[in-house]
């Protein structure tokens, strides 16, 4: 047999053996790099969901800042209230001092009085229920208010009472209640001085229920009505904001 026949099984071998390893090192390093991609567009993927999440987040606390930011205005709004209440309480029980102190003189075949001409002080059942408010019992204050308003449909502070108990809802964040309390405001007492109020309180309540478009609406409203009120300039201050 020649000897080239001899050799040609070793010299195949020597040809295909570093063939064969050659293509399975590409393989192989295909194989990595294809994992590495995968490993890149895993990581890619993760990090792109994590941003998400973390713009949720930022989103959800700016969206608490602005509520809080609106609750502290309403504070301020209700502590600037709650001073004038005050204030006219007390000019109101200065007065009835002064009357207390001044000296009866006895007209002689005259009626009896039965009430002081021109008072109009708040009922004691309205000051209790208007304490309960002031002291944040406001579940207590909308019991104590209906209550009041059950017994004296007819009074003079009937429109207050129902606007405070819109007051109260809207503190406690129903705001369905609060929107039906100060539109009876609205609605029941037209001669109310209440009623820029309770309109202004009304937009409010919209707003915090999204329903930013019937709230400009009644701002709108407070600005062309009563011009010249407090609430007024509240609603152009909301409009601006809008």
């Amino acid at each position: 047999m020649p000897s080239y026949c001899r050799l040609a099984p070793y010299l195949f071998l020597c040809f295909f053996l570093p063939g064969c390893a050659a293509n399975d090192l590409v393989v192989k390093r295909q194989a990595e790099s294809e994992a590495k991609i995968e490993f890149l567009i895993q990581s890619s993927k993760k990090a792109e969901q994590r941003h998400n999440e973390l713009a949720g987040l930022l989103q959800v606390q700016d969206d608490r800042l602005q509520s809080i930011a609106g609750e502290i205005k309403l504070l301020k709004d209700e502590n600037r209230e709650l001073r004038a209440f005050r204030d006219e309480i007390k000019a109101k029980v200065a007065g009835l001092v002064q009357q207390s102190q001044t000296p009866k003189i006895e007209i002689v075949n005259q009626p009896l009085p039965t009430k002081a001409a021109g008072y109009s002080g708040p009922p004691a059942e309205y000051l209790k229920s208007f304490g309960l408010y002031s002291a944040n019992n406001f579940p207590a204050a909308i019991e104590a208010f209906d209550s009041f308003l059950k017994n004296n449909p007819q009074s003079d502070y009937a429109a207050n009472a129902v606007y405070w108990i819109g007051e109260c809802y809207y503190t406690l964040s129903d705001f369905p209640k609060a929107k039906e309390a100060f539109s009876k405001v609205v609605e029941s007492y037209p001669k109310s001085t209440k009623i820029p109020d309770a309109l202004l309180k009304l937009g409010y309540t919209l707003s915090a229920m999204k329903d930013k478009e019937k709230a400009t609406g009644i701002y709108e409203r407070i600005i062309t009505s009563y011009p010249s009120s407090p609430a007024a300039i509240k609603a152009r201050e909301r409009l601006n904001e809008h």
